[in-house]
């Protein structure tokens, strides 16, 4: 396997930035997920990396070996694709051979790199079937496997879960990091799917409007958006956003609400605040960091329920505040009803704020 360096690469069609100077390494043995949005620029910066699509600016390396120049066949990689790209008139094992027969090794060797990848994805019974006789999990099982026989430096998967059933994801997404994990191998996966990335990543690349928005660990990126959009795109349900007016009461720093209330705040984020360059400020917080009751209780803002969705072991409810929609979670025998009066605790150690004006998260130093 080998490392990955992207520097500065820039795809532009007509005055559009597709992939607007993204830079960012991709350690030997690690996986990494290019998440965003449709159009955020993850697939395109895929087909980049893999001399599918020419750069307009910037530089590729895999290893140590600049690859701006090279063949897409002769850069060591190999491709998994969202429809699997199958040969339908192939049998299993004559699509996992294709590609070494192609490099024309041996026939002994393609027997055995067969055989090899077959028993590691536990499809060796699968071999003599045809794809139309497959799941779709075991053809994408199978396009995994066409990827292994190829010993590359590199993987790139390109949203190969998407026309997966959502039980056959979650199963898939489990087989995907086990392959990971027994490889040891280079990956880089995109996805719109942030759950998907959040579970199976060592690393997220967090993608809008063709540039790159964050790139860190799931934990990190979770717990510490660098701005408005990742926090509102990791993370199920996402993070509530709630625009308010940051002012002073009787020398205490507060948040106003559109409906009067007023919601003080602790020193340390009282110096977050501060730092806003104006007194538009945005109070972020996750569903479990929030505190419902159905009596007003000190510290608590009034609000009102909007929907609530019972799912089993945890009861969702989502309240209207000062013009936005916040996710609390409580658990199933606490009785909440659409337009019931309900008071929020937000739980100002876990709190984000943020500019309103340059959306990005505040900091108290």
């Amino acid at each position: 396997m080998a490392h990955v360096v992207l520097k500065n690469l820039i795809k532009t069609y007509g005055g559009y930035n597709a992939v607007n100077d993204v830079s960012l390494t991709i350690n030997d043995g690690e996986f990494v997920a290019l998440v965003g949005p449709s159009g955020c620029g993850k697939t395109t910066t895929l087909n980049l990396v893999a001399g599918l699509t020419s750069l307009t600016s910037g530089e590729i390396l895999i290893g140590e070996r600049l690859v701006n120049d090279v063949d897409p066949k002769n850069r060591d990689i190999a491709m998994v694709f969202q429809n699997y790209a199958l040969y339908p008139q192939k049998t299993v094992y004559a699509n996992l051979a294709f590609p070494l027969q192609m490099r024309k090794l041996p026939r002994d060797e393609i027997d055995r790199k067969v055989k090899q990848a077959a028993q590691m994805l536990d499809m060796t019974h699968l071999l003599e079937r045809k794809p139309r006789e497959l799941s779709g999990g075991q053809q994408q099982r199978v396009a995994l496997g066409r990827a292994l026989v190829r010993d590359p430096a590199v993987f790139l998967m390109d949203e190969p879960l998407s026309n997966l059933d959502a039980k056959l994801r979650v199963q898939m997404r489990s087989e995907i990091k086990r392959f990971h994990q027994d490889l040891k191998a280079t990956i880089i996966y995109v996805t719109h799917d942030q759950l998907e990335a959040v579970t199976m990543a060592d690393k997220l690349a967090v993608m809008s409007g063709g540039n790159l928005q964050q790139y860190d660990s799931p934990a990190k990126v979770f717990a510490n958006p660098v701005n408005m959009f990742v926090a509102s795109f990791i993370g199920s349900p996402a993070m509530s956003l709630v625009p308010l007016t940051a002012s002073t009461v009787d020398g205490r720093a507060v948040l106003a609400g559109a409906e009067g209330w007023t919601l003080a705040l602790s020193p340390l984020n009282a110096r977050k605040v501060q730092r806003a360059t104006s007194s538009k400020v945005v109070l972020g917080a996750r569903h479990s960091t929030i505190k419902l009751t159905t009596s007003a209780v000190p510290g608590a803002i009034p609000a009102k329920a909007y929907t609530v969705e019972p799912t089993g072991d945890v009861t969702f409810v989502q309240a209207m505040l000062s013009g936005a929609i916040v996710n609390i979670s409580v658990p199933p025998d606490v009785a909440v009803e659409a337009d019931q009066p309900i008071w929020l605790a937000f739980d100002q150690d876990r709190m984000h704020l943020f500019d309103g004006a340059t959306e990005l998260a505040l900091k108290a130093d």
